[in-house]
């Protein structure tokens, strides 16, 4: 992020802290990284097989900031091999309920409800 951009972001941010969160949750793959795991696929092959083009570098990231911002937690278990597991927190299970909200939002929108571009590139 270029300094300009930086403190733009950081002054909208002082402004209000929706900024920070929507700018967490337009980042690509959060809300669907977030979804998924809230369905119940709390290990990281699970959600790669289900998010068939997120690619393990993003998924690694996106994950990262979910935990970050609290919105899922991380269980490490020490055997052979080591395991990995995610859930969803309280805080996590409210942000997916208003963005279930912002979706049913934009499906009745004019101009939210088009073509998917997959199916655009068929």
């Amino acid at each position: 992020m270029s300094s300009t951009n930086f403190r733009n972001q950081a002054f909208l941010e002082e402004k209000c802290t929706l900024n920070e969160l929507l700018d967490l949750v337009s980042k690509r793959w959060v809300c669907e990284v977030l979804f998924c795991i809230e369905e119940g696929n709390n290990r990281f092959k699970a959600i790669k097989e289900n998010l068939t083009y997120i690619s393990d570098t993003i998924l690694a990231d996106r994950l990262k900031l979910l935990e970050r911002y609290g919105f899922i937690e991380r269980a490490y278990y020490e055997e052979v091999p080591p395991r990995v597991e995610y859930s969803i927190t309280e805080k996590g299970i409210e942000l997916s309920t208003l963005l279930d909200g912002m979706c049913k939002f934009s499906e009745t929108v004019r101009g939210f409800a088009g073509t998917s571009l997959l199916e655009e590139a068929k």
